[in-house]
C-alpha cells in the first residue's frame, strides 16, 4: 500500500541524478507535494557522484546528502559476507544484493536526521531491489512510510520519462552520446547488465558489453601472481603491503580484470517469482572466494568447515532476499565470525586468460600436519592398523542391510 499522500511532508529519496531519479524527484514534490532530500552514495561504482550536487541544487532541493561509503560498503557488508563463502544458486556473488542493506540503513538515518516522513527509491515493481530496499528499512525503522514510483505512475518505458522530464524543464543528459542498451548497477564489488539482447537467454553477451574485464582470449600470455594476508578471515594486505578493505578490492578488480577474470552469464530465480538472465563482472571477488576457501582448507577443522557450507546457501540466500537485516542472518553471522579466529595466513595465487589457481598457502595455525600426511615413512605419527576397526565400524550398518536383504 502507498503512503498516505497527504501525511508526507518530506521525503527522502536515493538518487543518482540520473533520468529515473531525476523524474522521481519533480514527481514525489507534484504527487506528494512534499519537501524532498537526496541521499547518493559512492560505493564504488566507478561514476562521479559530486554532479548529483549541482543538479539536485537546480531543482531546488535544500538538503542533498553525498556520501564516500566505500570503505564502509567492503568493510561491513562485503567481508562478512566473504566470510561465509557466499554464492548464490551456485555462481551469483551477490554483488547487488549485498549493497543494498547499507542504503536502506543510511536512507532511514537521514529520514531520522532531516525529520522526514517517508524514504523513496527507484527500483522497478519486477525486481529485487525492491525487496531489499524496504525489507531492510522496515526492519530498522518500523513505522516508516516507503514510496517506490514505479508501482504507483504511469510512466513505465524510457520515452514517457523522457517526455516528463521535458515537459516539466528536468535537465537530464538523456541526448548525450550513445545509451547503453543495459540495465546496468555497479559498485566496488561488481558490475551488472540485464535487458537488451540479454532477454533471450541463448543470445550470447556482445563483446563490447563487458566493461571491468578483458575477454580470456585478450588477456596476457604470461600469468599475474598476488598474494593475500588474512586475519581473522578478512584480507589485510596485498603482496605483504597493508590495505583497506576498498583497497582490496578496487587493486583486484584491476588485477583480475586484466587477466580476464569474473565474467558470469546466468539465469537466476527472483525473489518476487520470475526468472531473469543477467550478467555479472566480479573480477575481485571472485578471487577473493577461491584465496578465502583455500586459507580455511589449512586453518578450519573438518566439521566446522562442511558445517559452514552447509549453512552457506541458507545464508546467502538471506542477502539476495533482503533479510541482511534479520534476526536469523545476525544469528548466523555470529557463528560464521566465530569460526573466522583461526583464518589467518597467507595465499598466493596464480591469474592467467579467466582462470584463478591456487598455488600456495601457509598459516601459523594451519591444521595440515607434514608427519603425518606424508606418504613417506611417518615415524609412528599415525598406526595405519587403527584403519582396519574404522573401517569395520563404519561398514557395520552396510553388513547387516546387506546380509537382510540376502
Amino acid at each position: 500500500m502507498s503512503a498516505n499522500k497527504s501525511s508526507i511532508n518530506k521525503a527522502v529519496l536515493a538518487y543518482s541524478g540520473g533520468l529515473d531519479t531525476s523524474v522521481i524527484l519533480k514527481w514525489l514534490e507534484d504527487t506528494y507535494d512534499c519537501e524532498v532530500v537526496t541521499f547518493t552514495a559512492d560505493i564504488g561504482q566507478g561514476e562521479e557522484v559530486e554532479p548529483a550536487r549541482a543538479k539536485a541544487e537546480a531543482m531546488g532541493v535544500k538538503e542533498i546528502y553525498i556520501e564516500d561509503l566505500r570503505e564502509e560498503f567492503v568493510r561491513d557488508y562485503v567481508f562478512p559476507m566473504f566470510r561465509a563463502n557466499a554464492i548464490y544458486e551456485g555462481e551469483y556473488l551477490l554483488g547487488t544484493s549485498i549493497a543494498r542493506p547499507l542504503i536502506a540503513k543510511r536512507l532511514v538515518e537521514i529520514a531520522n536526521e532531516t525529520g522526514a516522513d517517508a524514504i523513496s527509491h527507484g527500483a522497478t515493481g519486477k525486481g529485487n531491489d525492491q525487496v531489499r530496499f524496504e525489507l531492510g528499512a522496515y526492519a530498522l525503522k518500523p513505522g516508516v512510510r516507503i514510496i517506490a514510483p514505479w508501482r504507483e505512475w504511469d510512466l513505465l518505458s524510457r520515452e514517457k520519462l523522457m517526455a516528463y522530464a521535458e515537459q516539466h524543464g528536468i535537465a537530464v543528459d538523456f541526448n548525450k552520446g550513445k545509451k547503453s542498451p543495459y540495465s546496468m548497477d555497479a559498485n566496488l564489488l561488481h558490475i551488472s547488465y540485464e535487458g537488451g539482447v540479454l532477454e533471450d537467454p541463448w543470445a550470447e553477451p556482445e563483446d563490447d558489453m563487458w566493461r571491468w574485464t578483458v575477454s580470456p582470449e585478450k588477456a596476457p600470455d604470461k600469468p599475474s601472481y598476488v598474494e593475500l594476508s588474512y586475519r581473522n578471515g578478512d584480507i589485510v594486505a596485498i603482496d605483504g603491503e597493508q590495505v583497506t578493505p576498498a583497497e582490496v578490492l578496487t587493486r583486484l578488480n584491476a588485477q583480475a580484470g586484466q587477466n580476464g577474470i569474473g565474467r558470469l552469464d546466468i539465469v537466476e530465480n527472483r525473489y518476487v517469482g520470475m526468472k531473469s538472465r543477467g550478467c555479472y563482472e566480479t573480477p575481485g571477488g571472485t578471487v577473493m572466494l577461491k584465496a578465502h576457501r583455500a586459507i580455511e582448507s589449512l586453518t578450519l577443522d573438518r566439521e566446522v568447515a562442511h558445517l559452514k557450507d552447509e549453512l552457506m546457501p541458507r545464508y546467502a540466500q538471506l542477502i539476495y532476499n533482503g533479510y541482511w537485516w534479520s534476526p536469523e542472518r545476525e544469528m548466523l553471522q555470529q557463528m560464521i565470525d566465530a569460526s573466522q579466529r583461526s583464518v589467518n595466513g597467507d595465499v598466493r595465487l596464480k591469474l592467467y586468460k579467466g582462470n584463478v589457481e591456487v598455488v600456495g598457502r601457509r598459516s601459523e595455525e594451519s591444521l595440515f600436519d607434514e608427519d603425518i600426511a606424508t606418504f613417506e615413512d611417518d615415524a609412528g605419527a599415525y598406526n595405519q592398523q587403527d584403519a582396519e576397526g574404522f573401517i569395520k565400524l563404519n561398514a557395520l550398518r552396510l553388513r547387516i542391510a546387506a546380509m537382510k536383504r540376502r
